[in-house]
């Protein structure tokens, strides 16, 4: 049941979450990659820094063709006038953030199993987050590895885009059915990549390309 006008375009969905070089130095490559959505993952509890990286970032994305989203903290979203927000299965529910951040704004919910995608039909989303596809080690406690064949089957149960998510590489990307997702989510294969720059744009070329040639 989406909602939103603002909507995703096909390619790499870049999560930030305390890279090593900084979140507004990856933001500015990521807008020169021309990266299709970038998320502000911060997980510490100072609201007021959170705060102030999300304006910055939202300075450093504003008319670009990379859309800006934020995890978790729908408030924040809003105040800095954010394209997106994307929230989990134990975050306040969909329905209420719509009531905070207004019909337009992109809203993105992570999924872990089926059970959970059909249930997405029902909500106010525009996309769902499905994974983790493979082992991670960017969450402290992640759920379970799904794999690619349920990717497949929630592609083909969902009513909204997917971004695929959760331990992707470059290696393990040529592995993946890209026709099940319209994105793919990486931290680690980004953020910890020597030259980040090209990985994004290898990456996003891959992910747009197979698209282009699927369509």
């Amino acid at each position: 049941m989406t909602m939103g006008n603002n909507k995703l375009t096909k390619g790499l969905y870049l999560i930030l979450t305390d890279p090593k070089d900084g979140y507004e130095a990856l933001t500015r490559l990521a807008v020169k990659a021309e990266l299709p959505a970038l998320q502000l993952r911060y997980k510490g509890h100072d609201k007021a820094y959170s705060h102030l990286i999300a304006k910055k970032m939202r300075a450093l994305t504003l008319e670009s063709k990379t859309r800006f989203i934020i995890n978790d903290h729908p408030e924040i979203a809003a105040a800095v006038q954010a394209d997106g927000v994307h929230v989990g299965q134990d975050d306040l529910s969909p329905k209420k953030v719509r009531e905070i951040v207004g019909p337009e704004m992109l809203l993105g919910l992570s999924t872990h199993n089926l059970t959970q995608v059909k249930k997405a039909n029902l909500e106010p989303v525009d996309y769902i987050g499905f994974g983790p596809l493979f082992n991670t080690t960017s969450k402290a406690n992640p759920d379970p590895v799904v794999g690619l064949q349920m990717l497949l089957k929630a592609s083909k149960i969902s009513s909204v885009p997917i971004v695929a998510i959760g331990g992707i590489t470059l290696d393990r990307i040529k592995t993946m059915d890209l026709s099940t997702c319209l994105n793919v989510a990486v931290i680690s294969a980004v953020c910890e990549a020597e030259n980040p720059f090209k990985v994004m744009q290898t990456l996003n070329t891959i992910i747009q390309e197979y698209q282009t040639h699927a369509s």
